[in-house]
């Protein structure tokens, strides 16, 4: 599954593992990315779309 959601265009963030004696480890922070078919203009399409966006478009309708 790509690491990019097709909607809000969420990526892979980065940041730090900090261990309780303070030691700093580079890591990764990945979207929840999950592969959907949607109707966008009246055509089926295989998105990929974020779980947040998911759920606004639940919302929506």
């Amino acid at each position: 599954m790509a690491g990019k959601c097709d909607l809000c265009g969420k990526t892979t963030q980065f940041g730090r593992n900090v261990s309780f004696s303070k030691r700093r480890t580079n890591r990764m922070f990945k979207p929840n990315v999950q592969s959907r078919s949607m109707v966008i203009n009246g055509v089926t399409k295989r998105v990929n779309v974020c779980t947040n966006c998911l759920r606004t478009l639940v919302k929506t309708k």
